[in-house]
């Protein structure tokens, strides 16, 4: 996937000029009006002052069009699995909340949960009223969480909650806080504000906003509790609600997984690789299952084309980084014996983002 240069695209923002060239205009002559009473004297500096105004306009105008342009190519380099790109378009840009937004979820990307919270605080900090914001504060807290020493992580999960029903506070509508939100409930225990019955209430708000992932929670849930039946069930209406039902059905193999079905899990996996190649935008999918497959050593070689597959498509994204999947590849290909390909798939993965951890300690 590529991306612009600030200027590769103004050729053909015809509308854009015409309207900063009637802004200028109209600055000017507002201008010149004032003065038409006046001495020629002050006439010619009130002149020389309104073109100069009407000059500042446009090199803001401009300057804010440039960094919009930046962060639209910061964020196409962080779909594309592109951090090292992405960090360095995001450097040459003024603080605000969206650049400190994007630098988290790259850091995010990266695993390095330090950088990506306190990258998304600041996000916070500067537009407190932003619930997608808050969301992204909440996932880094909780990855700090789940990697941290046993008394931070108590505080670090409490942080997450909070940040969670923030988001859903600011947005009942956003149904990936909900989500969020819902799993950390199911997930954690009550002395961090978890509990089952929270997450089952959030499940009933889900329904009103997307009745995929208000399926796929209930089943979470339902595993949580041990109710096995209510989870297939569950998962199953997930994947005949789905626009793109690739992805639930690595949802259900995931499952069969771990209640060690795997004749149930290898069917649902095919059927999803299938569901996938038939649907471009449920090309991360494809991730998902060959992620599946090489974490039990399951039919590598499948899980190898998988990946490829994925690497190939245009519908990379920040969900699964490509140089997490050209890492992931490389260990597949050291287990089926071809060490250059796996070296060359490392080599890939660096390429991209040059310190990722897992690609840098893999070694041959």
């Amino acid at each position: 996937m590529g991306w612009r240069t600030v200027g590769d695209n103004w050729g053909n923002s015809g509308v854009f000029w015409e309207e900063l060239i009637k802004t200028y205009e109209s600055e000017r002559w507002r201008g010149i009006r004032l003065i038409q009473y006046t001495a020629q004297g002050s006439k010619v500096r009130t002149k020389f002052l309104a073109s100069l105004l009407a000059t500042v306009f446009i090199v803001g105008a401009l300057s804010a069009r440039a960094s919009t342009e930046a962060l639209a190519q910061a964020n196409d380099a962080l779909q594309a699995g592109q951090t090292d790109t992405a960090l360095a378009l995001l450097q040459s840009q003024p603080s605000s909340a969206e650049v400190h937004n994007l630098r988290c979820r790259v850091f995010f990307a990266l695993e390095q949960w330090d950088e990506a919270g306190s990258e998304c605080q600041q996000a916070v900090n500067i537009e407190e009223h932003n619930s997608d914001f808050h969301m992204w504060l909440g996932r880094a807290l909780g990855e700090k969480a789940d990697h941290a020493w046993f008394g931070s992580a108590f505080s670090l999960a409490k942080r997450a909650r909070m940040e969670f029903e923030e988001a859903v506070r600011l947005n009942s509508q956003n149904a990936a806080a909900l989500a969020d939100l819902g799993e950390f409930y199911y997930e954690a225990p009550a002395v961090v504000g978890g509990g089952a019955e929270k997450a089952d209430e959030v499940a009933v708000q889900l329904d009103r906003v997307d009745q995929e992932r208000a399926h796929e929670l209930r089943g979470r849930i339902a595993e949580s509790r041990k109710d096995y039946a209510t989870a297939e069930r569950e998962l199953k209406q997930a994947i005949a609600v789905s626009k793109h039902p690739a992805f639930r059905w690595m949802t259900l193999a995931s499952f069969y997984s771990r209640r060690e079905r795997w004749n149930d899990m290898s069917i649902a996996l095919k059927t999803g690789r299938k569901a996938a190649q038939s649907d471009p935008p449920s090309a991360g999918a494809l991730f998902n299952g060959a992620s599946m497959l090489s974490r039990f050593k399951i039919d590598l070689s499948s899980a190898a084309q998988m990946f490829r597959d994925y690497l190939a498509s245009s519908s990379k994204n920040e969900d699964a980084p490509a140089f997490v999947a050209y890492t992931r590849l490389a260990l597949v290909e050291l287990s089926l014996g071809d060490l250059a390909a796996a070296q060359r798939e490392r080599t890939a993965a660096l390429g991209l983002a040059h310190n990722y951890r897992p690609a840098l300690d893999l070694k041959f």
